[in-house]
This record gives structure tokens, C-alpha cells and sequence, in this order.
């Protein structure tokens, strides 16, 4: 083999890097009873998960106090330093966009896309949003305008004075939109570029490649993908605590079932039981096909609800919350000096460590995805898109609900939202409130749970993907074996303290990797320049 240690990692002519060479000497997968193990990222993770999980179930009420404790302090500690790091990574990858190396294309020039635009947009989507839009559409905007006090009110606008009655929305919005996209699409573009155009495994530590050279495949390069593969499952685990939650509370609401602990654990083991179907079906007939199929019914429901509450009113509504968004972005951006910690610490903080938590997931599914797309093109299509749909999808439910409660009415939302805070039962009291309860609450349902199958079997593949060293081809047996273990951790977490126990290892999580992030987007754009060098 070739000596390529002489070559340095940041040559001015890109085109003497040779990467597939470097990712050839650092291989060190192990095989042991015909599993495709990454030595030592499987072996560690997998042990240090399962202590977890054991530790959690076994002291349920020690869990609960420790992660009542943490998030909170978390938050409130680290909250300039997150705020600012997502601030650089949104104004990075708006940058992407406009810059000359935008047509560069993922693959190389010739490449052409994998999927449609349809197939692409919609696995995109499901991965990245999920149980989130129908789990908050209805609970943010509503407890963000009428929490007691107004003490979690963006801002803390006054909703009375006339143009401030959505002022929930804007809130949401900000949540869902822009930065935390901008998180994904970095972390995806980042690990697409340096796996189709240079050759390296579509795993975390390829991205550091233009700084630790050879150390990739070594010590650093072992952390940074345990560390991935942490930030990934605790990310994940909470939405489908989540998802869990809600499904109870709709199996309350159309069956009459009462919501308790071991039913939520029943209907985790249920959808990750679905979810192995799924894994073992693999990419095409599995996600695909479930992502196709939770567009179509997440369509359908969005289209119902506008249709009865009224499109002229959505639509207006929607272009008045989206100019006071873009209006106000600058200042709900802006970590000093903010008087509204309620919802600065108890929401934003948390979302930006939750969203980066979920970046190696997302952006290591979409980036699998992504072969044959401009850097421009990605972008776009993971950043502003999904902005304009989530907005829509949450002034339009939001946005209802607010309606509904300004005029006396959703006392299924007034119960759950504002009287008493059990959130997972928002979306099922504004459902309530509209025509065809019976035939869209089932329907609802099994939205829900397909959006949690679909989340649980896509993380598995991408933390399969880092512990075997980015072979995108490892044996079914490890993808089970994570996706079961995604419902263990679930579990434990639920039963270990609940919400803020899910909140609380996500907000853990996402801290320490938006280092790891930032780093990343430094990194993508040396690699980008020199690709953009040979166009």
C-alpha cells in the first residue's frame, strides 16, 4: 500500500488528498460471530447504554431526582453558549446557499440522485420532524399564549395589544424553523460531502479528517462516534417517549383505555417490535415506504383541518405570523438580557440541545439519502422547506386552537393545556372541537404510531451505520439489536422520571456535541472549497 503519511491534510491543491487510502489504514472492524463490530465504538456504547438502562430501572426515584435536577440547571447554565453556536451554524449554512461552492454537488459532478424529489423530501421529513408536529401543533402556541402570568410568553409580548394575538405561533415557529434546520443540514452536508466526494465512511469522525489526518481512526475518532452514537439515542429516545405518551392518550380517548405507566411501556415494546419489520425490510421497503405513507395521511389530516376551520383564515394567518417571525427572529436569537426566562430557559435552550442531540440521527439519514444533490440544492431543501411546512403546520393547528379559545370554545385544549399541563392529550382536545371526531381521532392514532415506527427504525439504521464504521451494509442482526435497545433506554427514562427525565438526557447529550458540531461546520467548508476547486 501506498505511504501517504507525507501528505498534508490541508494541501493547497485539494486533489493530492487521498482519503480513500487514509480510510483504508485506519480500518480496525471486528468480526466476531459474523457481526461487522467498529472496535471499540459497539463494544463500549452498547455496555455503557445497557449500564444505563439497568442503573435507571433499578433506582427509579434517585433517576427521577437527578434528571428533575439536571435539565434545569443545563439550560439555564449553558444557555448563551448554545444560542450562540446555533446562531453561527444558521448563518454558516445560509452562507452555503449563496456562496460559489453551493454548485458543488454531493457524489461528484456526474452523480445523479438516488431518489425523487418526492421519496426524498418526504424520508427528510419524517425523520427529521416526526412525532414533533403533532405532539407540540396544538400544545406550543396555546401554552405559550395563555400560561399563567404569561411567564412563558416569547418575549414577554403582551397578547392583548391588537396584531400580538398569535404572538404563541411566532414562538413556535422559531422553535421548529430556520435554526434548528440549519443544525441537520450542516451535520448532514458535512457527513454526505466527505462520504460520496471523498471517499470516507459515512460515519461522525469522517468529518475531522482535514484536522486529526490518520487520528480519526483512532482514539479521537473512537470518542467523537461514541460520543455520536450517545447524542443520537438519548435525542431519539425522547420523542418517542413522547410518541409513547400521546399514543396512550389516544388509545384513552378512542378506545377508553386509562393512560398508566405499563401501558406506556406496552406500546413501546409494541412499535419497536413494528419497528424491527421495518429494519429488517431494510431502506426502500421499510422507511421509504413508511415515510411515503406518513406524508399521505399527515397531509390528509392538515388538509381536513384547514378545510374546516376555515382556508381564508389560515392562510392569512400564516403570512401575518411568518412576517412577525422574520421580524422578530433577531431578538428571540439573542441570548443577554432576556426577560422572558420562562420561555428563554424552560424551551429554547432545551429545543437547540434537543435538536443538536438529534443531529448525527437526522443528518446522517439525510445525508445517506442525499447522493447527487448541490450543496445548494441540499440546503434548500433541509433548511428553508421544512422552515415554511413546519410554520404552516403550526399556525394552522396552533393557530385554530388560539381561535377556538379566544371565542369561549376547545375546553378539550383549555383542560389539558391550561387548567391542568398534560400535554399529551392537547392534539386530541382541539380534535374534539371539530367535525368527524370519531373517523379522525383513529385516524390520528395510527399517524402517530407511524411517525414513531418510522423515527425508531431510521435511528437504528443510523447508529448501526457509526458503530460499524460507516458500512452501510452491516448485518440485520446489529440494527436489531440497536432498535431494541432504543426501546429499552425509552422505557427507562419514562419510568425513571418521566418528561423531564426524556428532556433532561437529550438537553445532556446536546450540550457537549454543539462543540463537536461547530467543529464540523469548519471543517465541511475546507473540504467544500477544495471541491469546489475541481469543478
Amino acid at each position: 500500500m501506498a505511504d501517504t503519511s507525507h501528505k498534508k491534510m490541508l494541501d493547497p491543491d485539494p486533489r493530492v488528498w487521498d482519503f480513500e487510502t487514509e480510510y483504508e489504514l485506519g480500518q480496525d472492524n471486528i468480526r466476531p460471530l459474523g457481526l461487522d463490530i467498529h472496535n471499540p465504538v459497539f463494544i463500549v456504547s452498547g455496555i455503557l447504554i445497557m449500564g444505563f438502562v439497568i442503573a435507571a430501572l433499578a433506582n427509579q426515584e434517585a433517576a427521577a431526582e437527578f434528571f428533575g435536577w439536571l435539565r434545569p440547571w443545563l439550560t439555564s447554565t449553558f444557555d448563551w453558549f448554545l444560542v450562540l453556536s446555533v446562531n453561527a451554524i444558521t448563518l454558516f449554512c445560509l452562507a452555503l446557499i449563496v456562496l460559489p461552492v453551493g454548485k458543488v454537488r454531493i457524489g461528484g459532478k456526474d452523480a445523479k440522485p438516488d431518489y425523487s424529489y418526492a421519496g426524498w423530501i418526504a424520508m427528510m421529513f419524517a425523520a427529521g420532524i416526526g412525532i414533533g408536529l403533532l405532539f407540540f401543533g396544538v400544545l406550543e402556541p396555546v401554552y405559550y399564549n395563555f400560561s399563567e402570568n404569561g411567564g412563558a410568553r416569547p418575549l414577554g409580548i403582551d397578547i392583548t395589544q391588537p396584531g400580538n394575538e398569535y404572538i404563541g405561533i411566532v414562538g413556535t415557529i422559531h422553535h421548529w424553523g430556520l435554526e434548528g434546520w440549519a443544525v441537520y443540514a450542516a451535520v448532514g452536508l458535512s457527513l454526505a460531502i466527505f462520504a460520496y466526494n471523498l471517499n470516507l465512511p459515512l460515519t461522525l469522525r469522517s468529518a475531522f479528517f482535514p484536522l486529526l489526518g490518520e487520528k480519526v481512526w483512532g482514539f479521537w475518532g473512537h470518542v467523537i462516534d461514541t460520543l455520536a452514537v450517545f447524542a443520537t439515542l438519548f435525542g431519539l429516545t425522547t420523542s418517542l417517549g413522547l410518541g409513547a405518551q400521546q399514543v396512550a392518550a389516544g388509545l384513552n380517548e378512542v378506545f377508553g383505555i386509562a393512560p398508566s405507566p405499563m401501558l406506556t411501556v406496552f406500546i413501546i415494546v409494541g412499535i419497536t417490535l413494528i419497528a424491527l419489520g421495518s429494519v429488517l425490510l431494510g431502506m426502500d421497503a421499510g422507511v421509504k415506504r413508511l415515510s411515503e405513507i406518513n406524508m399521505i395521511m399527515a397531509v390528509g389530516l392538515f388538509l381536513f383541518v384547514v378545510i374546516v376551520t376555515g382556508i381564508g383564515a389560515t392562510f392569512s394567518r400564516y403570512f401575518s405570523v411568518m412576517v412577525d417571525y422574520v421580524t422578530l427572529l433577531p431578538a428571540l436569537s439573542n441570548p443577554f438580557g432576556r426577560e422572558d426566562s420562562s420561555y428563554f430557559h424552560g424551551w429554547t435552550t432545551f429545543y437547540w440541545a434537543w435538536w443538536i442531540a438529534w443531529s448525527p440521527f437526522v443528518g446522517m439519514f439525510i445525508a445517506r439519502i442525499s447522493r447527487g444533490r448541490t450543496v445548494r440544492e441540499f440546503v434548500l431543501c433541509a433548511l428553508i422547506a421544512p422552515t415554511a411546512v413546519c410554520a404552516l403546520w403550526m399556525s394552522t393547528f396552533g393557530g385554530a386552537a388560539i381561535d377556538m379559545l379566544n371565542a369561549g370554545g376547545a375546553e378539550g385544549v383549555r383542560a389539558t393545556v391550561i387548567d391542568s399541563y398534560a400535554p399529551e392529550g392537547a392534539l386530541f382536545g382541539f380534535l374534539k372541537e371539530l367535525p368527524l371526531y370519531s373517523i379522525v381521532a383513529p385516524i390520528s392514532l395510527v399517524l402517530i404510531v407511524i411517525f414513531f415506527v418510522t423515527s425508531s427504525d431510521s435511528g437504528s439504521l443510523v447508529i448501526d451505520t457509526i458503530t460499524a464504521g460507516g458500512k452501510l451494509d452491516a448485518p440485520v442482526v446489529q440494527r436489531v439489536w440497536w432498535c431494541t435497545l432504543e426501546g429499552l433506554v425509552a422505557i427507562a427514562l419514562l419510568l425513571g422520571g418521566g418528561l423531564n427525565a426524556l428532556q433532561g438526557a437529550a438537553v445532556s447529550m446536546g450540550i457537549p456535541f454543539t462543540l463537536v458540531v461547530l467543529i464540523m461546520c469548519y471543517c465541511l467548508w475546507l473540504a467544500l472549497r477544495s471541491e469546489y476547486r475541481k469543478l
